[in-house]
């Protein structure tokens, strides 16, 4: 029996968000794609090994020859592997630590919202002493304390911003217990677990994605931030902002050695807030 076709009411609902997609938007998905299979790829597409040294042919021009299309550093390495690399290294750390801190901060915000009381007090009031510190100046005087190691440094990340997921749990799981379905599954006996996990998490999963794509670039900048301060990733290892912070030196004479990785940081956390605000916008049922 031949399946019955779609109807042209049905295939226009489910391409309607694609087809009014702003070309800017379009732009910014193929930019991140473009970077998501740099990222992974990076260790087996780049050209050479990224700590390869060529003395003889520091400083080389980008498009000076085929060989280094982007040019060398002043160690003579390949600036392509590097930043393949360096996408690599950054990328890897902003997830992992934007997942450190979706989770911290979802996690606290359904206890908040769950016991209340004193307990909702005490993790509000501590969202709020880390809402009041900049964050920078808390990771600065950790690392100067600790010393910096590469699983210090992620978990330091992942700290970050915590308490905006926090309080956007909160707030809308004491909305989603006003709701019918919530009460509902609690009168016929259903855990508060059950509850949390199985009904209310998947219907405020649209605000918390939004929020991890808005806490993403701002944890690529803390990590190049960081980092070019000397206080991040440490060499042999590379990444967007320790790349920025050796050429820093060289701007006069070797503008490329910063200008690209200074480039893909500004590209790549712009296109990824620029998703973001769409996402809200697609999402949020009170903005439509």
């Amino acid at each position: 029996m031949t399946a019955a076709p779609s109807s042209p009411s049905m295939r226009s609902t489910i391409s309607a968000p694609f087809v009014r997609m702003p070309g800017s938007i379009a732009l910014c998905c193929a930019w991140i794609a473009i970077v998501v299979i740099a990222g992974i790829t990076g260790r087996w597409s780049a050209p050479f090994d990224y700590t390869h040294q060529d003395p003889l042919g520091r400083l080389a021009r980008p498009l000076a020859s085929v060989a280094h299309l982007l040019g060398t550093d002043y160690l003579g390495r390949d600036i392509v592997s590097n930043l393949l690399i360096a996408t690599q290294t950054t990328l890897m750390i902003a997830l992992v630590g934007s997942l450190i801190c979706a989770l911290i901060g979802t996690s606290l915000g359904l206890l908040a919202a769950h016991f209340g009381g004193w307990i909702d007090n005490a993790i509000m009031g501590f969202a709020d002493a880390m809402a009041a510190v900049p964050f920078i100046i808390v990771a600065l005087s950790v690392l100067a304390l600790f010393g910096s190691s590469p699983l210090l440094f992620v978990f330091l990340v992942g700290f970050a911003s915590w308490e905006r997921y926090a309080r956007l749990t909160r707030g809308l799981v004491i909305s989603a217990k006003e709701e019918g379905y919530a009460e509902a599954a609690r009168i016929v006996g259903v855990p508060p677990m059950r509850i949390y996990l199985r009904h209310m998490l998947p219907n405020i999963a649209g605000p918390l994605i939004v929020q991890f794509t808005i806490n993403f670039p701002e944890i690529i900048l803390l990590e190049s931030g960081l980092s070019f301060l000397g206080l991040g990733i440490q060499p042999p290892e590379t990444s967007l902002g320790l790349m920025v912070a050796d050429g820093r030196n060289y701007l006069a004479i070797a503008w490329w050695l910063a200008a690209f990785p200074g480039a893909v940081i500004v590209l790549t956390t712009l296109s990824i807030s620029l998703l973001g605000d769409y996402l809200r916008d697609r999402l949020d049922a009170r903005l439509r």
